[in-house]
């Protein structure tokens, strides 16, 4: 087996859990690379540590079996940039807080490769959005996916933005808020639930628009077909807003017209037979606990 640990994670005992992987890994013989500013944490702690490593520009290819993320949801959205369109399976091992995306346990950290070996698992496609706007080339370059969102949103002003939107070259509306979110399933319990949104199946072919804080209230998040091409137009007090990939973020100058469609790849994510996505509903979103009692 062949695979890649990536990490964000600062507390004090984590690197004891990816003690426990590499433990893990060693008995089965597996191929371990390490993300290379990951790997030079990792030695701080414990001199001894020399695995191969790997960066976003070179080290991985197709042929790895699975990428490993120590850390909370967003250290799985920055690992999707290294893996980007190569289709290695990722899984997240929770240090961080909430985790809808990293959902195992660190204290279970041994079981991703037991259950991984066992075939207790399968494979689940997330699909991404991606962004296309000529003024925003140099600053995403081919990083101009998002697994979770891409929204655009007001800056340096508590003034709200305009934001024209059209749905296959067809008017929809103009949203006069504080900004707009177009979600992925994956991303429909993140930001977008936070402001209103449906919780999606990941494996659903759709898309949300949520606006954020709208002024006309009966604006309402719309979930619309995944292959609908989404063009945006912004307006506003200031002369710029904001556009962001997910945790990737630029300035924009206010009337570039924006286009978001489907990605034409996918991420694949590795889901436990023990850790599956509607067990994780119920565990972090406390569905069916009645707090009365």
């Amino acid at each position: 087996m062949k695979v890649a640990i990536y990490g964000q994670t600062y507390q004090d005992n984590a690197f004891d859990y990816v003690e426990e992987l590499l433990d893990e890994l060693d008995k089965v013989k597996s191929e371990v690379f390490i993300e290379r500013d990951f790997h030079q944490l990792f030695k701080e702690k414990k001199d001894s540590v020399s695995y191969p490593t790997f960066t976003s520009e070179r080290g991985l290819d197709h042929t790895f079996d699975m990428f490993v993320s120590f850390g909370g949801d967003g250290t799985i959205l920055r690992a999707t940039t290294f893996v980007k369109d190569l289709g290695i399976p990722i899984v997240g091992v929770n240090t961080g807080r909430l985790g809808f995306l990293s959902t195992f346990k660190k204290e279970d950290v041994r079981k991703v490769i037991q259950e991984f070996e066992k075939g207790d698992y399968s494979i689940i496609e997330r699909s991404l959005v991606q962004i296309h706007a000529e003024a925003l080339d140099v600053e995403f370059g081919s990083l101009n996916f998002a697994l979770n969102e891409i929204t655009v949103s007001r800056k340096d002003t508590t003034s709200m933005i305009t934001v024209e939107t059209f749905l296959n070259n067809e008017y929809l509306t103009s949203y006069w808020a504080d900004g707009l979110i177009i979600s992925t399933p994956t991303g429909s319990t993140g930001y977008s639930l936070s402001c209103g949104g449906p919780v999606i199946i990941p494996t659903a072919k759709s898309l949300v628009l949520t606006p954020i804080a709208p002024h006309n209230l009966n604006a309402r998040p719309l979930v619309i077909s995944d292959d609908t091409e989404i063009r945006l137009r912004v307006s506003g007090r200031e002369d710029n807003h904001l556009v962001s990939l997910d945790s990737r973020i630029a300035s924009l100058e206010n009337g570039h017209e924006i286009t978001i469609t489907k990605a034409p790849f996918t991420i694949k994510m590795i889901e436990y037979t023990s850790e599956s996505f509607l067990k994780t509903l119920r565990n972090k979103l406390l569905w069916g606990e009645d707090r009365r009692n």
